[in-house]
């Protein structure tokens, strides 16, 4: 089957932004490889202002006319976010299909949601994106209607269907609440053991450090957004102790706000985990750009002040050189291969190490008569031991987190208030 060919367009406002510009564009590139489409060529428009009608200039317009027509393009992407207006005039212009990059990441997590929540995240994020510009779609503009208890006497075609698509949106919003609370439920069951969450840009490598620390077989390809739908695994570490892995969706730089909203559900996950592993490509030329982008997508997500671990992946493509200034870049970094296992083990130290300072290790005893006592502390913290005292005691050693940490010092009382009863 023949591939879309595309033409991308950006834009430089000034000359010290030309390498940025250009960088972008090869990530753009990538974008439209991974939504199916073959690139063509690429044109950028340089220095001063850009049209409110087309963004780009009418000299540039015409270029990009030709260029279409030489490659047999009938696609552009444009790395600016276009009005509804800039793309109807380009499109007049240049017979060919335009989208902005906003439209291209929907695009490509339309391809790829699979799950319930999935799906309605991205219809939900299409109709928000697709609501203000509903101009493009008609050309009924003109038609007036008046359905007894439906329309509004003299209402067009477009309000109507404005209209419909409101009251998708409101029922799409209802149904992600419904998901985000089974999702609480299913986190209330692991509460007692530790999370850490995998952050960071797309394509760093996450799902394939899931696989070289929980063993399991997460989906993995070398394109944008591999995965949309977090994925949860247990991962042992030394000493008999283990931590729940989440793996989230990566992030992006001009990710619309519309789609991290509509996406909120999914990165509630990350919301609740004890740590956050950054991870970061560390080979991308970008790699600062990247973790900038990471962080303030942390911010955006009330997320910006948990304890994190960055972890520079993808070192075994660093020219040898170049490792020393990065650790000198990142020194309190966790640098490795997601390929080596050797790397895994240190990594699997590293994590345990980080979540020991979150961890309240304490001793409790409770009466062998009060086993409800003991069922409630079960379902809180993690009980590392317990032993038999003077035959209607039982000694309880648990670690706890933080945030249980009130709830536990009740039922510690409860379990004093028990003990002197005897």
């Amino acid at each position: 089957m023949r591939r879309e060919r595309a033409i991308l367009v950006g834009v430089c406002r000034r000359p010290t932004e030309r390498p940025a510009t250009e960088e972008h564009l090869d990530e753009l590139a990538r974008l439209a490889e991974t939504a199916g489409a073959a690139v063509a060529g690429r044109i950028l428009q340089e220095r001063g202002p850009v049209s409110p009608s087309t963004l780009l200039r009418a000299g540039k317009v015409e270029v990009l006319r030709v260029r279409c027509e030489e490659e047999d393009a009938r696609l552009v992407i444009c790395d600016e976010d276009l009005s509804p207006a800039q793309v109807r005039n380009l499109e007049a212009a240049l017979e060919a299909t335009v989208l902005d990059r906003s439209a291209l990441i929907l695009d490509i997590f339309a391809r790829r949601a699979r799950s319930r929540e999935a799906r309605t995240q991205v219809e939900l994020a299409q109709l928000r994106y697709l609501l203000p510009r509903l101009t493009r779609q008609w050309t009924h503009l003109s038609r007036q209607a008046g359905g007894i208890g439906q329309r509004g006497v003299g209402e067009t075609q477009l309000e109507s269907d404005r209209r419909v698509i409101r009251r998708r949106i409101a029922r799409l919003a209802e149904d992600l609440k419904g998901i985000e609370m089974e999702r609480r439920e299913r986190r209330k069951g692991r509460s007692r053991v530790p999370r850490v969450a995998l952050v960071g840009y797309t394509n760093a490598g996450k799902s394939t450090l899931m696989n070289l620390l929980t063993g399991t077989g997460t989906f993995v390809e070398d394109r944008l957004f591999a995965t949309l739908d977090p994925l949860v695994r247990r991962c042992e570490i030394p000493g008999g102790e283990s931590f729940l892995l989440i793996d989230t969706v990566g992030f992006i730089r001009k990710l619309p706000h519309h789609l991290v909203a509509s996406f909120r559900s999914t990165l509630e996950e990350a919301a609740d985990a004890d740590l956050l592993l950054i991870v970061a490509d560390a080979s991308s030329p970008a790699l600062g750009d990247h973790l900038k982008t990471t962080r303030e997508t942390l911010e955006g997500l009330g997320l910006g002040d948990r304890r994190t671990l960055l972890i520079l992946n993808k070192i075994d493509r660093v020219p040898m050189p170049d490792l020393g200034r990065l650790a000198a870049a990142y020194p309190e970094s966790v640098r490795v291969s997601a390929l080596d296992s050797k790397d895994g083990r240190r990594l699997r130290s590293a994590v345990r190490k980080a979540l020991a300072t979150e961890v309240v290790e304490e001793t409790v005893l409770i009466p062998a008569s009060a086993p409800d006592i003991l069922a409630r502390l079960c379902r809180l913290v993690r009980v590392t031991g317990t032993e038999v005292r003077d035959g209607h005691l039982v000694e309880v050693r648990f670690r706890s987190r933080p945030e249980n940490h009130e709830l536990v010092a009740r039922l510690v009382t409860d379990a004093a208030a028990a003990a002197e009863g005897l």
